[in-house]
């Protein structure tokens, strides 16, 4: 049983890895894209302060996925297993054809479905589970309105200086808005794996009586969702920057900040929300700035695609997965 144990907590940061690696996109895109750093800077940058999160945020959304969303008592070896190679597949298989869908949708598709084909309906906690659909909704728009307005108003506050002059003061502020965004999707993905790996340990009687995230956890999903972004997912780099909307230094740093708030908020209300679809929602509203035409609707909307199919689409994966696995 123990080596099952390692084999699925060595599983489990590799998911971490495949989480930094498909959405580096979402912390690097628009810095990229507007040229203000080269690809490896830039992947450099997000990467350090991915783990400079570990001293910033409480472990609330890690707590979240190990105990907010389905009873702990149903979530042995063999469901957590599943549920990991349920969202890689779909990781994989959205990282392959670039589209940026949700790492952490993959994992939470992934455990609810081993959960329900397991043990039916009754495991899981309606009250978590409502919270992570709503912010589905709630975190792309939420992204979309600040954006909006942050470059509504840097556009009346600036409209006065050269364009040289605001891509010169742009293309300094967003190595800042980058690193928050960076320390954002640190601070709330890298929990996701450590809620997995602690309930995985909790369910097989190595905590103890009271469920906790161990400090080795948590410095090791920290440090491989960093070497994920490291090395980077060029493939969807390419979409986010490149094909929704044309960026600027000054929509870069408006995007990123939105998207910023976004996380940091959610992260500190415990909410398990996806770093892909905050930017993507920022993008989009800095975008439409400029008007509807501005927008590559036909791209936002295959977006908007995968992430309807994600959840269910991982968890069928996971389900499937459990019943082929000897138990």
């Amino acid at each position: 049983m123990m080596s099952i144990i390692i084999l699925t907590v060595c599983i489990a940061l590799f998911f971490d890895f495949l989480n930094g690696f498909h959405d580096a996109a979402n912390s690097i895109a628009t810095i990229v894209s507007t040229r203000v750093l080269k690809p490896h800077w830039a992947v450099l940058w997000a990467a350090l302060f991915n783990f400079i999160a570990f001293a910033i945020f409480e472990l609330n959304v890690a707590n979240t996925i190990g105990t907010g969303l389905i009873d702990p008592s149903i979530l042995d070896v063999h469901v957590i297993l599943a549920a990991l190679l349920g969202a890689i597949c779909w990781n994989l298989f959205t990282w392959y054809v670039g589209l940026p869908s949700s790492s952490s949708h993959a994992l939470i598709g992934g455990l609810l479905g081993t959960a329900i084909v397991k043990a039916g309906f009754s495991p899981l906690k309606i009250a978590g589970i409502t919270k992570v659909l709503v912010a589905i909704v709630i975190s792309p728009l939420l992204g979309f309105i600040l954006g909006l307005l942050l470059m509504f108003l840097c556009a009346r506050l600036f409209f006065r200086f050269t364009p040289r002059r605001i891509d010169s003061w742009f293309r300094r502020w967003q190595l800042l808005s980058s690193a928050l965004i960076s320390l954002g999707h640190g601070g709330n993905d890298a929990q996701k794996t450590m809620g997995i790996i602690a309930v995985l340990l909790f369910s097989a009687g190595l905590l103890g009586d009271t469920f906790y995230v161990p400090l080795w956890v948590v410095m090791a999903c920290y440090f491989v969702i960093a070497l994920g972004t490291f090395f980077g997912g060029w493939r969807i780099v390419k979409t986010m920057g490149m094909r929704i909307t044309k960026l600027k230094p000054i929509h870069g740093f408006c995007a990123e900040t939105a998207s910023a708030v976004t996380l940091f908020l959610a992260t500190g209300l415990g909410i398990p929300v996806s770093t892909t679809h905050t930017i993507t929602g920022s993008i989009v509203g800095v975008g439409t700035l400029n008007g509807y035409r501005a927008v590559r609707w036909g791209v936002a909307r295959n977006i908007v695609w995968a992430w309807l199919l994600t959840i269910p689409a991982s968890g069928l994966v996971a389900g499937m997965v459990w019943l082929l696995l000897p138990i």
